[in-house]
């Protein structure tokens, strides 16, 4: 009996300071949207994308032309010389595909510069998040603009302003 007691106590005690923690949410949509640098930097990559899609539309635009004159001359080629160009097709369609996998993939060039060019304001935004959250004494900082779902939130809750101006960015709320 004495333990059911001791751990209700304990129960209780435990919930009593869950119910006194801090917590705040920001928008990281928002606060990327006041950086500079977070616009420069996607502008940035959207341009490199925009790029090197055009390059491959151009491969690809290539490799339907030359499938068009193979079509247009197989009745006259020989067989040697008709699996030389469906080898050839075959082949630039690879590369293509392989160019596209290197730019676009997982592991890509556009993940790799978004990494290089996104990461570091990321991270100013995570320092300026946890230097907030102590200095206001918050126990948890949620993101409305993140994979948790916050149904319901109270503007006065909302610290993205006071990481933008932690991070030197003096905006006022749309």
């Amino acid at each position: 009996m004495k333990k059911v007691i001791s751990l209700l106590v304990v129960f209780i005690a435990m919930s009593s300071v869950a119910i006194a923690q801090k917590i705040g949410y920001i928008d990281s949509e928002y606060i990327l949207s006041n950086i500079p640098e977070y616009k420069a930097a996607q502008s940035e990559i959207d341009k490199l994308s925009v790029d090197w899609q055009k390059e491959i539309e151009a491969k690809y635009t290539e490799i339907d032309k030359l499938y068009k004159i193979y079509q247009a001359e197989s009745v006259l080629l020989t067989d040697d010389m008709r699996k030389k160009r469906e080898n050839e097709i075959i082949n630039k369609e690879k590369e293509v595909k392989d160019l596209q996998k290197q730019r676009f993939g997982v592991d890509g060039e556009l993940f790799s510069k978004r990494m290089e060019l996104v990461k570091p304001i990321q991270d100013k935004i995570y320092s300026a998040v946890k230097q907030v959250a102590e200095r206001q004494g918050l126990a948890f900082i949620f993101d409305k603009a993140g994979q948790v779902s916050i149904l319901y939130s109270n503007s006065k809750y909302d610290k993205s302003e006071d990481v933008l101006t932690f991070m030197g960015y003096n905006k006022t709320k749309k």
